[in-house]
Parts: C-alpha cells; structure tokens; sequence
C-alpha cells in the first residue's frame, strides 16, 4: 500500500498537547481507481481532517478527477455520510462517483 500524507506528517509536540495523525484506509472506484491504479490507498492525516478534505487531496494529486467533485458520495465504515464528516484513526472511507453500465 501506497502512505500518503495530508497536511501534518508526524506528530506535532507542545508544552500541554501531543496531537497525533490519524490513519485511514481509502477505497478507490471507477474513475478513482483508474486515476491511481489501485483499489485503496492509506493516508496519513491530521487530527480533524473530514471526508471532503481527503476528496480534495485526491483532487488535487490527479486534477482529471476534477469533474466527479459534485458528483461524488461518501462512505465511512459501510456507512454514507456528509462531506463534513470528522475522521477518526482506523475509519475506511469510500469516494464513490457516478457509474453506469449494464
């Protein structure tokens, strides 16, 4: 598995609070996948981060999927949810376009 970072890399140390990065796991569909060549990705991120932030991030590495921004729902652990979902270490989070076949 490919590790990706967001924002924060490692965890960030002050005199009264150790904020740690949380780890999720990204299931990848159609275009998705096609624009990463793989079914999932593991991404390491800031505490706080929400579904739409890890939607970005993929934005923003592959542009083409720019298109799908709108379009796209949102699951976290068998479950849909908002775009402003908070993540929590160990979530599995699925970005599902539109899809059509027969």
């Amino acid at each position: 598995m490919e590790r990706l970072r967001l924002r924060a890399g490692y965890a960030k140390r002050s005199s009264t609070l150790t904020v740690m990065p949380i780890i999720v796991t990204v299931k990848l569909f159609a275009a998705y996948q096609e624009a990463y060549g793989q079914p999932e990705l593991t991404l390491e991120l800031p505490t706080g981060v929400t579904v739409a932030d890890v939607r970005d991030r993929l934005l923003t590495e592959h542009p083409e999927l720019e298109q799908w921004r709108d379009l796209t729902r949102f699951g976290v652990n068998l479950q849909f949810v908002e775009p402003d979902t908070p993540l929590q270490s160990g979530d599995e989070v699925v970005l599902i376009p539109p899809v059509s076949g027969g």
